[in-house]
């Protein structure tokens, strides 16, 4: 997720906060957090998308795509998160299960006569 849009829109978000420290306190997080993400040391994590959507209440849509309005509705906002969190749970949940085949896979292809396993 540490695409230029991203991060682009981070900067929009650390100005209106009055920079990084003001943003960084505002949603409870190290400042140097914020920096390494602008500077691109660090990805764009989940962790910061949620903060400044469910603390601060920015637009997942705009803050992730860049699309709709840049602050969430009030009353669209419990629901835009909720989305956002199953969606979250979704990925981890084929995460797993991809991690759970690429283990049957190797252990198919060790019982294989001469392959090993990749």
């Amino acid at each position: 997720m540490g695409d230029d849009g991203i991060v682009k829109r981070l900067k929009v978000i650390v100005k209106e906060h009055g920079g990084q420290v003001g943003l960084a306190s505002a949603i409870g997080v190290d400042q140097g957090f914020i920096s390494k993400v602008i500077n691109h040391k660090q990805e764009m994590s989940y962790y910061l998308i949620s903060k400044l959507c469910f603390q601060l209440k920015y637009s997942p849509e705009w803050l992730i795509l860049g699309t709709g309005d840049k602050k969430i509705n009030k009353t669209d906002g419990a629901k835009l998160i909720t989305e956002i969190q199953m969606l979250r749970t979704e990925v981890d949940i084929l995460h797993a299960r991809m991690r759970a085949y690429e283990i049957e896979l190797n252990e198919l292809k060790d019982k294989l006569p001469g392959k090993q396993a990749v």
